[in-house]
């Protein structure tokens, strides 16, 4: 049960405490940058687990079990620290990118509850083309603003404002990839509505 991929699964659930407390303190440049790194380590064992699990054929039930709710709480629990402490906010618009961090969550949610209506009816919802560009878009737009906090120097002038490069890239990436949640939770939500009364 406890095989390599399934390790480093919860490997990434151990760790989101210590990314989360690496992320609660804005202005620690160093504090900042480790999670970054951090982020960026967990990305990667996301990556390996699922591709160990395959080429090993060491696929697991506590396997798919686990990968998805690692997944989820780890973008939950960076999105909630970052918006806590002010991160998602931008130029022009200010705090009104919570709204992007808030479909992403709301949308998280709902097809997790969707999955689990869906799976007591034995009904299989396959993860779409869209659905992965939103998690690839998500996870760069999250580890962007994590690397803006501890790269805050790194600017540029657009038009009249001072912009930090890879917070903006964090900010841009992030209503992508909300567009991109809207899309296939709508998507996933038809193929629901077709199996209720």
């Amino acid at each position: 049960m406890l095989n390599l991929p399934n390790i480093l699964t919860l490997s990434r659930i151990v760790a989101i405490p210590l990314l989360a407390f690496l992320l609660w303190w804005p202005g620690w440049e160093a504090g900042y940058l480790m999670a970054f790194a951090l982020y960026c380590a967990m990305g990667i064992t996301d990556y390996f687990d699922g591709y160990l699990a395959r080429t090993s054929g060491t696929v697991s039930k506590l396997g798919i079990f686990l990968d998805p709710i690692a997944d989820k709480i780890m973008v939950a629990a960076v999105i909630l620290v970052l918006a806590a402490q002010g991160v998602l906010r931008g130029p022009y618009v200010g705090d009104a990118h919570v709204i992007a961090g808030l479909i992403i969550l709301v949308r998280e949610i709902a097809v997790s509850g969707l999955r689990e209506f869906l799976g007591g009816l034995q009904v299989s919802v396959p993860v779409s083309r869209l659905a992965k560009w939103k998690t690839t878009f998500q996870l760069l737009a999250l580890g962007s603003l994590i690397l803006g906090q501890g790269l805050p120097d790194w600017n540029v002038m657009v038009g009249m404002v001072e912009a930090n490069v890879p917070h903006t890239v964090g900010l841009i990436t992030l209503w992508a990839a909300a567009v991109m949640t809207v899309i296939t939770g709508w998507d996933y939500l038809r193929v629901g509505l077709k199996h209720m009364d």
